[in-house]
């Protein structure tokens, strides 16, 4: 059983290997911030479809599974994702740049999906429990769906300089590949990612065979996963940022957390509504800590428009915090 999940764990490094590269050759092609939408978009479409093929196949067993993944992704964006690229980064580069039109934009996006989506739903008092009642889980996948729309449209046609390389990184002038290459690299891309997914969940079962053996809460397991198929988002960022390509790292890291509410939620909360499947979204008071002092370390951090290693540091910090406190709740 243990030289299957080795061989597992190799072809899971090496899809994750593959998606980045062939990420980085549609990015070239298309241009920022449209080569970061797409693999943020790319990984977020095949993440809720196996959520949604989870909720089907688990009934009420998996009336949580939404909530802990979509925490536990916001957790390892803002502060694991985020705090290891400023540490790269400005290890190497000392100062990193960014634009604060943009990231203020995203991130205020960021706070008003987590607070509808994870944080309202325990106050709220139409039906008893952390849970919508069918009509407010209706808005509440309704106005995730708006907000993350519109904030696409920002970013891409509008204010789409808002979200653009600055400085050095402004400067470099890479050949574009060939759009067949391209179009080539865009499928192999889905394929890769397709196969992040596909594996992450065939070693979901001897995760949680150890995390039963540690006798550690069930959230660890959807924190374990999330991690896996956040890989190839986390390998393209830390990358761009050891290049002082801190923008693009952002634009990455910040649209993958918003892609994952702006389109699971609506998703999950179509489902549920249709199938009447219990949808448990509300965080507990540990958890709603957590979320809003990440949130406000972010916003610290990205009202400069610079940052040092301090900042990654901290970052860093409150990703271990939230890892040790799921295991030692």
């Amino acid at each position: 059983m243990w030289l299957l999940d080795v061989v597992i764990a190799a072809a899971l490094v090496a899809a994750v290997l593959f998606a980045v590269h062939h990420a980085e050759v549609v990015a070239l092609r298309v241009g920022e911030p449209f080569g970061t939408l797409v693999l943020a978009l790319a990984v977020t479409v095949i993440e809720a479809g196996l959520i949604v093929s989870m909720m089907l196949s688990g009934g009420a067993g998996t009336s949580a599974l939404v909530r802990d993944t979509v925490f536990a992704t916001v957790m390892i964006v803002c502060n694991g994702v985020v705090g290891l690229c400023l540490l790269a980064g400005a290890l190497r580069h000392h100062v990193l740049a960014f634009r604060i039109e943009g990231t203020s934009q995203a991130l205020s996006v960021l706070a008003a999906l987590v607070t509808l989506t994870l944080v309202i739903p325990s106050y709220t008092t139409t039906v008893p429990g952390p849970l919508y009642s069918p009509a407010q889980l209706a808005f509440a996948g309704v106005a995730s769906l708006v907000l993350y729309a519109v904030f696409v449209f920002v970013q891409t046609v509008r204010h789409r300089g808002y979200f653009l390389a600055i400085g050095a990184e402004a400067d470099e002038h890479v050949p574009p590949p060939s759009a067949r290459a391209a179009w080539t690299s865009l499928g192999v891309l889905v394929v890769s990612l397709g196969a992040v997914i596909g594996l992450a969940k065939a070693l979901s079962p001897s995760i949680r065979a150890v995390v039963d053996a540690a006798a550690a809460p069930a959230a660890v397991v959807g924190i374990a996963i999330a991690l896996l198929v956040l890989a190839p988002e986390t390998m393209a960022a830390v990358r761009a940022a050891n290049r002082n390509r801190m923008q693009t790292s952002l634009n990455l890291a910040l649209g993958s957390a918003l892609a994952t509410i702006g389109l699971t939620i609506p998703a999950v909360a179509a489902l549920s509504i249709l199938l009447g499947l219990p949808l448990e979204l509300g965080l507990d008071a540990k958890e709603t800590v957590l979320l809003a002092l990440t949130l406000l370390v972010s916003t610290l951090t990205l009202a400069s428009g610079s940052a040092t290693v301090l900042q990654g540091a901290v970052h860093l910090v409150l990703f271990a915090a939230f890892l040790f406190l799921a295991v030692v709740p």
